[in-house]
């Protein structure tokens, strides 16, 4: 059984439907399941996959796609779509304005390949949602990233403009990390000067810091350094919340030194798949009398 999350409430200074009869912007703050449609959207019959799942959605880029039957605009993007599903790292949301039959026909989630990438609406919900967004026919669709900020929009079949789209697409897919790293050294000092090495690993927030894989982090360097520790395992790396850090202090004698740091731990993302992490830095200071 899939499990669906509640949908989320519009927070408040977020674009709303009832705002104005147009499709938000570039720049605008959109949830994946904005209140003002799901108002519209709220029968028990309107989704073939379950209403938009914040889970499965986490850490991809979420495609709002809007069409009608027997548009031949619409069935040209349905083949995109498809394709910008099988590529990965997306979540397509489509409402189709007809019959759960006629969403069948423009489904690019494709019921038996798409658990976990997106869903579709059907019905009168989908119809009111048309006119409170105002929608012809379609093809139209709103891009957002992994941070619900919304980056494109289309509002026509034309190829150039859904170019563009796919392009933007595309590109935030890329951009997409499980977390980013930094690292800080001492540059210099003298014999007495307590010297600190850290690496630093900040989640993105959709993933978690996972016990599965153990948590080490490894100093090397020249035997003349003398550090507080050469190996943190566990706990001795230390975690707050989605950020990591690992940090050792030495010393060493007059001369000109290079050291390296190895750190490797585990995450989880949102579904409890786990990944793994592995980071390097290395140092380079001189110490002078």
């Amino acid at each position: 059984m899939i499990r669906r999350l509640a949908l989320p409430i519009l927070a408040i200074g977020l674009w709303s439907a009832t705002a104005a009869a147009e499709l938000p912007k570039a720049g605008d703050a959109l949830e994946l399941a904005p209140a003002a449609w799901h108002v519209n959207l709220s029968a028990k019959n309107t989704w073939t996959l379950g209403p938009p799942s914040t889970m499965d959605a986490a850490g991809k880029v979420v495609i709002h796609w809007f069409c009608t039957p027997k548009v031949s605009a619409c069935v040209d993007d349905l083949a995109r779509l498809v394709t910008l599903r099988e590529n990965g790292g997306v979540y397509i949301v489509a409402y189709i304005n007809g019959t759960s039959k006629d969403a069948k026909k423009l489904d690019p989630i494709r019921e038996s390949e798409g658990v976990g990438r997106g869903t579709v609406a059907s019905g009168p919900g989908v119809k009111k949602l048309f006119k409170a967004l105002g929608i012809a026919k379609g093809p139209q669709s709103i891009v957002v990233d992994v941070y619900g900020k919304v980056k494109a929009t289309t509002t026509t079949g034309d190829i150039n403009e859904l170019d563009a789209r796919d392009t933007v697409v595309k590109q935030l897919v890329e951009s997409v990390k499980p977390y980013t790293t930094s690292n800080e050294g001492a540059k210099g000092g003298n014999p007495t000067s307590k010297l600190t090495f850290t690496i630093r690993v900040s989640l993105s927030p959709w993933n978690s810091f996972s016990d599965k894989t153990p948590r080490e982090f490894t100093f090397a360097g020249a035997k003349e350094i003398k550090c507080d520790a050469t190996t943190l395992k566990g706990d001795q790396v230390k975690i707050d919340g989605k950020n990591l850090t690992a940090t050792v202090t030495c010393t060493a004698p007059k001369g000109v030194y290079q050291a390296r740091g190895d750190l490797k731990f585990g995450y989880a993302g949102p579904s409890g798949a786990q990944g793994l992490g592995a980071e390097t830095a290395t140092w380079k200071f001189e110490i002078k009398p």
